[in-house]
């Protein structure tokens, strides 16, 4: 998967804010910037592509952010933007709504009407973060009228479906580059499908969320559960299973539609990251075993069977053959 993560610091301190500025309009929306801080502009912006769904990742100074009818006339790709605050305090205006957000607040708003928002300075050392999920305004399958009502609202990410959901969209920002295409298609299904139930519920609207929709939030729970504890080699069905209040039975059931079992995803994503560290620079020194056992392989042989099942070369050939170091 294509993930392009941009720093201010790659122009000169004078071109940086008008550079930062031009890049967030591209990817976001035509929108006016303004700031105190243009003689030097230290911000970031990153951009993943998870099939359908878009993610954007950006950190930035006390700024004021308009849009306004012109530009909206100019150029409106007629999205929800679902926003996860991380920083230091933020405001928004649309839609004779108003609202202020601390970080690990959860905020909509669209870019089919004017707004005003602002990077408040203050805590975090006066740096706004935002992770932006892009959802079109005609495929949500929720009624315009009701989701428009959140806009500019803010809700807590702490706790129930949008703890959840904002939990999720932190995972995705910071595994997205070790995803590969057809993975982070996935990912986007399941991303989509918790925004959508999580919207729905906000807005009151659970009748018009499809059916499969729970199922996809319980896997999208279940999925970041996984990618956290692969290191525990206690990490089974069973576990999984009861960590969620599911019976191994029903867990297995959630799989049904995918091409690998519980046990299959488990594996192949503990691999992916073992030939990950086997090839980085940082762990070049670190045995090959230890390697494996960071990630929840008990027995060094058994790793090295499936290594080699997996990708028809042993672990030791693979780090040779990429210019590693390291003993079994």
């Amino acid at each position: 998967m294509s993930v392009t993560v941009l720093h201010s610091a790659v122009v000169e301190p004078e071109h940086r804010f008008e550079w930062w500025r031009d890049l967030i309009s591209q990817d976001v929306a035509p929108t006016r910037i303004t700031t105190d801080h243009a003689e030097d502009f230290p911000a970031t912006a990153g951009m993943a592509q998870l099939g359908a769904v878009r993610l954007t990742v950006m950190s930035f100074p006390a700024i004021r952010s308009e849009r306004t009818p012109a530009l909206i006339r100019y150029s409106d790709p007629e999205d929800y933007q679902l926003t996860l605050i991380r920083g230091t305090e933020m405001w928004i205006t649309q839609d004779r709504n108003e609202a202020r957000m601390a970080a690990g607040d959860l905020v909509l708003w669209s870019t089919s009407l004017p707004f005003d928002g602002r990077g408040l300075a203050g805590s975090h050392d006066g740096i706004s973060k935002a992770i932006i999920l892009h959802l079109p305004r005609t495929g949500l399958p929720l009624p315009t009228a009701k989701v428009d009502r959140l806009l500019a609202n803010a809700v807590p990410g702490r706790t129930g479906m949008a703890g959840i959901l904002a939990r999720h969209l932190l995972s995705v920002a910071e595994d997205a580059a070790q995803l590969e295409e057809s993975a982070a298609a996935r990912v986007g299904i399941a991303t989509w499908e918790l925004a959508t139930a999580f919207l729905g519920d906000w807005a009151d609207a659970r009748d018009r969320v499809p059916p499969e929709s729970g199922d996809r939030m319980r896997l999208a729970r279940i999925d970041a559960f996984i990618d956290a504890n692969l290191c525990d080699p206690r990490l089974t069905p069973a576990a999984i299973a009861a960590h969620h209040h599911l019976s191994v039975r029903t867990l297995h059931w959630l799989f049904r539609h995918r091409e690998e079992t519980v046990a299959a995803t488990i594996r192949h994503r503990r691999l992916a990251r073992c030939r990950a560290d086997l090839v980085a620079d940082r762990y070049a020194a670190v045995p090959i075993h230890t390697v494996a056992a960071r990630w929840g392989f008990t027995s060094a042989a058994a790793f090295s069977r499936v290594f080699r099942r997996e990708y028809g070369i042993t672990p030791r050939e693979f780090r040779t053959t990429a210019g590693g170091a390291g003993e079994e």
